[in-house]
C-alpha cells in the first residue's frame, strides 16, 4: 500500500470507527516546520502501515510550537495493532531529525454528532479549531448530553458566526472529554466570532449560557491550527 497525500480528512466517512487525537510540542516555528517535513518523509518512505488506518492528518498550531494529530481507524484492533508494530520506527526517524519532541498524550475518541457544511458550501477550511472539554470524571451519558446542549444552542442561535464551515463532535472512549474538530474559513473568522457579544462563538442566549455553565466541566481549551499534512492509503491499497 502506498501513501497518497490529501488536503483534509473526510470527517463524516461512514466506515470510520475510533479516532486518535494527540498533540506534540516541538518548541519553535522552525522545529514545527522541520517536524512536519520529517513526518512526511518517515511516512512516504514506507508502505502504508495498516489497512485499518483510514487517514492521518497533521495540523500546525497557531502558537508556532504544537502539532495536532488526527487519525481515523476502521476498528479498535487496527489501532492497537499499529501502535504495537508500526509506530516506533516512524517516530524514531522523526526524533532523529527533530530531537526532544514532547508527546502530550493520545486520546481515543468516537464521532458522536456533526454539523456538516451547508449545501453548496464549497469553501476550503483555512483554519481548524480544536475545542477540548474535560469533565470531572467518566460519564458517557454526560458527554453526549453536553454535545446535545451545544446543538440546541447552535440550532436556536439568532446570529450564527458566518465563518464556520463544519463541526464534528467526538466523545472519548473513557468518558472524560469531548473534542470538537471545527473547520473555519480562516483564523480571522474565528477571532471575529469570539469578539462577538456572547461568551465564545455563540450569541448571548439562554441556550449558550447552559453550555457555558454546564456542571462538571473542569477544563479544556480552544486552539487554532492550519492543516499541514494529510495522508491516506493510495489507489489500489
Amino acid at each position: 500500500m502506498s501513501v497518497q497525500f490529501e488536503s483534509r480528512p473526510d470527517l463524516a466517512r461512514n466506515d470510520a470507527g475510533p479516532v486518535g487525537a494527540s498533540t506534540w510540542d516541538v518548541g519553535t516555528p522552525e522545529r514545527q516546520r522541520q517536524a512536519v517535513e520529517a513526518i512526511r518523509k518517515a511516512w512516504e518512505s514506507r508502505e502504508w502501515p495498516h489497512p485499518g488506518l483510514l487517514s492521518y492528518t497533521v495540523h500546525a498550531g497557531e502558537d508556532g510550537k504544537t502539532l495536532f494529530h488526527y487519525s481515523q481507524w476502521s476498528d479498535e484492533h487496527a489501532c492497537q495493532d499499529f501502535f504495537r508494530h508500526g509506530r516506533d520506527a516512524r517516530n524514531a526517524d522523526i526524533d532523529a531529525t527533530v530531537p526532544g519532541i514532547r508527546r502530550l498524550g493520545l486520546h481515543t475518541l468516537e464521532l458522536y454528532r456533526s454539523v456538516p457544511p451547508r449545501e453548496g458550501d464549497g469553501r476550503e477550511p483555512g483554519c481548524v479549531v480544536i475545542v477540548d472539554v474535560e469533565f470531572d470524571g467518566p460519564d458517557k451519558a454526560r458527554q453526549r448530553d453536553w454535545v446535545d446542549t451545544v446543538f440546541e444552542a447552535l440550532g436556536t442561535d439568532p446570529a450564527p458566526a458566518p465563518g464556520g464551515i463544519s463541526g464534528h463532535f467526538h466523545v472519548s472512549t473513557d468518558g472524560t472529554r469531548v473534542l470538537n474538530y471545527a473547520e473555519w474559513e480562516s483564523a480571522q473568522a474565528h477571532v471575529d466570532a469570539l469578539a462577538g457579544p456572547g461568551d465564545g462563538i455563540g450569541s448571548r442566549t439562554p441556550q449558550w449560557e447552559r453550555v457555558q455553565s454546564y456542571p462538571g466541566v473542569t477544563g479544556g481549551g480552544v486552539h487554532r491550527y492550519t492543516p499541514a499534512l494529510g495522508m491516506r492509503p493510495g489507489a489500489g491499497a
